[in-house]
């Protein structure tokens, strides 16, 4: 098992692509922590881990909230003594409509800001200080292709995802001395159960087509870069973003 007891912690990990990266690190030997604003889903993915022989714990935290996130690796640290990987992974996004950029309200626009931007900022400045004692941590952030399509009507988000890579890569520079590696995850359009408005049938069609793999993209898809930046196969790797999307964009 490639990630055998390092503790992981997976933010927004309640649902969609990052209950899928819970499950998948607790198989390969992580000791998982469902870092979820939604109580209730944070415990019924933890619970159906351990029901499958695997460690998992729910901590209800709102990324966007210093104090929050400072209870959560506080927790983390004193029950299992070392936190060896963060995955940023929270993100406001399937409540987003699509609207012109001049439509869209400040309180949406800083709300997805404090959730998407801050809440890396946050649990990075909660989490890192134990990376630094420990002289070794991985932490991974989730951006977004749409960063590199420039796409229209979502701007908040996409200006959150670019703020995303800006962040990973100054962080990066700033930690290398410890030995604490810093990447990025651009996803594609994925499809999960989550419904949303941002996307609709014909654009997913239509995006297919613009792959070099046509067909849909799955949370499945994203695990195995997810592995590898956890793992030890990326510790000379850092302040990279790669991007995970069938061959749509190219960077």
């Amino acid at each position: 098992m490639r990630l055998k007891d390092k503790v992981i912690i997976v933010t927004g990990a309640g649902q969609g692509i990052g209950a899928v990266y819970a499950h998948k690190l607790a198989e390969e030997g992580g000791k998982v922590i469902i870092a979820e604003i939604n109580e209730a889903k944070a415990k019924a993915v933890a619970d159906d881990i351990t029901a499958k022989g695997h460690e998992a714990l729910a901590i209800r935290t709102d990324v966007s909230d210093e104090e929050s996130t400072k209870a959560l690796a506080r927790v983390v640290s004193e029950r299992y003594g070392h936190i060896d990987v963060l995955i940023n992974n929270a993100s406001v996004f399937a409540t987003i409509k699509m609207k012109p950029f001049d439509e869209i309200t400040v309180e949406e626009w800083d709300h997805l800001m404090a959730v998407n931007l801050r809440g890396v900022f946050l649990c990075c400045k909660a989490v890192v200080p134990f990376m630094k004692a420990q002289k070794k941590g991985k932490v991974i952030n989730i951006s977004s292709s749409t960063v590199f399509i420039g796409r229209p009507f979502y701007i908040h988000y996409v200006t959150s995802k670019a703020g995303v890579i800006g962040f990973t890569r100054a962080l990066a520079k700033e930690v290398g001395d410890w030995n604490i590696n810093v990447n990025c995850i651009s996803p594609g359009a994925v499809q999960t159960e989550i419904p949303r408005d941002s996307t609709t049938p014909e654009q997913f069609q239509q995006m297919i087509k613009m792959r070099c793999i046509h067909r849909n993209e799955v949370p499945e898809d994203l695990v195995w870069a997810i592995m590898f930046f956890a793992s030890e196969d990326s510790d000379f790797i850092s302040g990279q973003t790669l991007n995970v999307d069938g061959g749509m964009v190219f960077h």
